[in-house]
């Protein structure tokens, strides 16, 4: 059983790439395959070439229109048939004898309706200026 953690950034494509991200997603979601969305990747779990799978089809999907994507992949294999996304954690809790903050309930979120808007960028800004 595999546990694969990874990240894609396409580049080239603007600051903003929750669009890309979104349709990696997609990808994910719709490959039947067991996942953990993270705030910095996601995890999946399953045999090598399924997990792999997926993670060449998200790359072909921004292959398409990014020219450029930079990709970092954690994987961490144990022969045998059990899962352990979960348990890897429950072993650590029990250890410590407490449970920790994991997963999307530890996570404040905040709705899209109440977030703080961006001021755009003066001139005046405090940022310094980038030179080339």
């Amino acid at each position: 059983m595999v546990l694969l953690e990874f990240s894609m950034s396409p580049m080239g494509v603007g600051e903003s790439v929750s669009a890309q991200v979104a349709r990696i997603l997609d990808v994910i979601d719709r490959s039947g395959a067991t996942y953990q969305l993270t705030p910095m990747g996601t995890i999946l779990e399953g045999e090598w070439a399924e997990v792999m799978g997926v993670v060449t089809a998200c790359f072909e999907a921004l292959a398409a229109d990014c020219p450029r994507i930079g990709v970092h992949l954690k994987v961490d294999y144990r022969a045998g048939p059990e899962s352990r996304m979960h348990s890897k954690i429950a072993a650590v809790q029990q250890h410590l004898g407490r449970k920790l903050k994991v997963g999307p309930e530890s996570i404040p979120c905040q709705r899209a309706s109440s977030r703080p808007s961006r001021a755009p960028s003066s001139s005046s800004s405090s940022r310094p200026e980038r030179s080339s």
